[in-house]
């Protein structure tokens, strides 16, 4: 992913809210297929780490990004940004096009 898509999503992300919300469970096998589902559906989703998770906001948005096959568009304090691509048919009307 190029810095000038990244910036794009970035801008995109900052007008959603987070749809998930990673506790003190942190990261578990049925979290990780909900995400995954998320991004499925959506290609870019917020989440939001609560205070009373003992997990680095960073750790969890790679372990996240690894088990889902997702990119890292940002972190920054407890708010993750994710995204991966759509290439599914059924979601081709919602895709976000990312300039070249």
């Amino acid at each position: 992913m190029t810095s000038k898509q990244r910036a794009y999503l970035k801008g995109l992300a900052m007008t959603m809210d987070p749809i998930f919300q990673v506790g003190k469970s942190s990261v578990t096998p049925e979290f990780t297929k909900a995400v995954d589902e998320a991004l499925t559906a959506r290609e870019l989703i917020k989440l939001s780490v609560l205070q009373n998770c003992a997990d680095d906001p960073r750790e969890i948005a790679e372990v996240i990004a690894d088990r889902t096959r997702s990119q890292v568009v940002q972190v920054i304090g407890k708010k993750i940004v994710l995204y991966r691509e759509n290439t599914d048919e059924k979601y081709k009307k919602k895709k976000i096009l990312l300039p070249l």
